[in-house]
């Protein structure tokens, strides 16, 4: 029992950088698609959540939908986020999905501003 509150303790401290990684590694390695333990890992207050809310340096890229040019928008996705063409196209088919999780400030800006040029409605968070 005590292995398994120290796995809690050590999933709840992860970085949003990491809590990706592990999202990556179970879906890629095990066939798990973690989106809900993702956002409650990720959700968690971390030590000093009022200063980091202030100070933020990561960003979140959600794909809200497609828009009128919805094959332009699955090119994009597909080049932006590194997937296969039918990984996009399921991507933006389930819009709104993240798109791209804790970039830059800059980098989000400038997915966004992709994005938007094919048409698509696209978030920062």
């Amino acid at each position: 029992m005590a292995d398994l509150k120290q796995l809690a303790e050590q999933l709840v401290n992860l970085t949003v950088k990491e809590v990706k990684e592990l999202a990556d590694i179970l879906k890629d390695e095990y066939g798990i698609e973690p989106a809900a333990a993702a956002v409650a890992v990720a959700a968690a207050p971390a030590d000093g959540g009022a200063a980091a809310a202030e100070e933020k340096t990561s960003f979140d890229v959600i794909l809200k939908e497609a828009g009128g040019s919805k094959l332009a928008v699955v090119k994009l996705v597909k080049d932006l986020a590194g997937l296969g063409l039918k990984e996009a196209k399921d991507l933006v088919d389930g819009a709104p999905k993240e798109l791209k999780v804790g970039v830059s400030k800059d980098e989000a800006e400038a997915l966004k501003k992709q994005l938007e040029e094919a048409g698509a409605v696209v978030e920062i968070k």
